[in-house]
């Protein structure tokens, strides 16, 4: 149900008609998340974690040096398939946990259902996140001609099972399965995605969703590759090295599979964080400020980049401004999608001739995220797990209502530092202005010297909270677990 939308802001895109391919073929779309993945925590930005299929897509293609994602993962999920900020949604306050009755909302069409309408076979392979109550809410009811993979935000990486009730989270299409225990997730999730590829005819255009669960907590790895970073001091972070550098292998599978199946050559992938990394876990986001869930630099800007053969420019960084609503329109389009209408409409642009060619970026603002108590105004006190405003206008960020969150120094990179982690203050800032561009770290407050900057991105907010839709968070609902207790799985209770 949608409640309330203003467009002044956001564009309507009338998408041109575009061919699939350069080359005449069908264009091929490959789209991975990573989970909870740390800023620094990637080869190509200098970590000693061990990621080279990432490090050699990315230098073969474009890393997106100014790409945000959402704070956590439902946010970023629903942003990513509906084009829509969050506040649009419904979906901007934390995560759909396992019995919360809600999902992304029925009334918009989503990604793989309109590149079904230009022929393209849509398959998805692991971390759905966004909603299961009824059977509408699931990948197979919106889209996907197939879905291996889980429904809740987080499992037993060998077990499959949900972490705080052992009870099983694991489906292909809608039938629970059960034969899989001891199969790592990341080993597991690459081997469908590889029999969907291979299993693929290469005539028709394939979309692969491939959302990995890792490096997500639990902290789990098959222990030989635990051992190869025994230099690492932190057990946890030893795991989730690990981790990182086991789906980096996945990656490569993946990959290789495509160029076995005839496909690689005319296929884009693209790879991306759904968030930032969390300390306590394992992930890194230096030097940026902050962590997952959180407003900073280290919450919202995402590890990112996009390979193929078809860009027309590669081996390069690029600094435009994107964000993950961008990956709606842009992928319509290069699927040959003409956009009709929508409503509301949406918040991410075409950025294609700015990833493949170097145009500046159609986007020149990001709202990160409005997320503060009902009936609070933009300058009450921070409650429970909300974390407030922030805004992006050009070169310059606005957070209001947001916890105080510093540096997370990692101990392999400072000698002699402690292995604490970041200090969260008790106190909330109000207010704070950085040039981002000038301080991506975002140490030096300009908001009493640039007062006037503050009033215009304040101004720019309340247009947007005229036109938020309420959070569609639901209390939990005490027949959900029952079912599932009774079923032996997780899967909708109320159909």
């Amino acid at each position: 149900m949608l409640l309330k939308y203003l467009p002044v802001f956001t564009t309507l895109l009338v998408l041109p008609v575009f061919v699939l391919s350069v080359v005449g073929a069908p264009l091929h779309i490959v789209l991975i998340l990573i989970d909870d993945f740390g800023w620094s925590d990637v080869g190509f930005h200098g970590s000693k974690i061990k990621t080279p299929n990432m490090d050699k897509l990315a230098s073969a293609g474009v890393i997106l040096d100014n790409y945000y994602v959402q704070p956590c993962c439902t946010p970023t999920r629903s942003a990513l398939l509906s084009g829509r900020y969050p506040i649009h949604t419904g979906l901007q306050h934390g995560v759909i946990h396992d019995a919360e009755p809600y999902g992304l909302p029925l009334d918009f069409t989503i990604l793989p259902q309109k590149l079904k309408e230009a022929g393209y076979s849509t398959h998805m392979v692991g971390k759905w996140h966004l909603g299961f109550f009824e059977w509408a809410y699931t990948p197979t009811y919106r889209g996907f001609d197939s879905f291996y993979g889980f429904y809740l935000g987080a499992e037993d990486h060998f077990k499959h099972t949900a972490n705080k009730n052992g009870i099983l989270d694991l489906r292909n299409n809608v039938e629970p399965v059960k034969d899989k225990e001891g199969i790592y997730s990341a080993r597991l999730f690459a081997e469908q995605a590889q029999n969907v590829i291979l299993s693929h005819n290469a005539s028709t255009p394939l979309f692969l969703y491939l959302p990995f669960q890792t490096v997500h907590g639990p902290m789990q790895a098959p222990q030989e590759y635990v051992d190869k970073y025994q230099f690492i001091k932190n057990e946890t972070r030893r795991y989730y090295a690990a981790m990182v550098d086991i789906v980096d292998e996945a990656i490569g599978n993946v990959t290789q599979a495509m160029k076995h199946a005839g496909l690689w050559d005319d296929s884009l992938l693209i790879v991306s964080t759904d968030n930032g990394g969390i300390p306590a876990h394992g992930g890194y986001d230096w030097p940026l400020r902050g962590h997952k869930g959180s407003l900073w630099e280290g919450g919202v800007r995402g590890v990112g980049f996009v390979h193929g053969k078809m860009l027309q420019r590669t081996g390069i960084k690029c600094k435009e401004l994107f964000h993950v609503t961008d990956w709606y329109p842009t992928l319509l389009y290069l699927a040959g999608i003409k956009e009709d209408s929508s409503v509301p409409p949406l918040d991410g642009f075409n950025i294609w001739h700015s990833i493949s060619e170097g145009a500046p970026s159609p986007r020149t603002a990001i709202l990160h995220n409005i997320d503060l108590p009902p009936n609070c105004s933009s300058d009450c006190a921070k409650e429970n797990d909300y974390n407030g405003i922030a805004i992006r206008v050009g070169d310059m960020k606005l957070l209001m209502s947001v916890p105080n969150l510093t540096w997370y120094k990692p101990p392999e990179l400072f000698s002699g530092f402690s292995d604490q982690l970041d200090k969260k203050f008790d106190d909330t800032i109000k207010v704070a202005l950085y040039n981002i561009t000038a301080d991506p770290t975002e140490h030096i407050d300009l908001s009493m010297k640039l007062r006037d900057v503050v009033k215009k991105l304040q101004d720019r907010v309340q247009y947007y909270m005229k036109g938020l839709v309420p959070s569609g968070k639901k209390p939990a609902d005490p027949k959900a677990l029952e079912i599932a207790r009774e079923k032996g799985c997780w899967g909708p209770w109320r159909s």
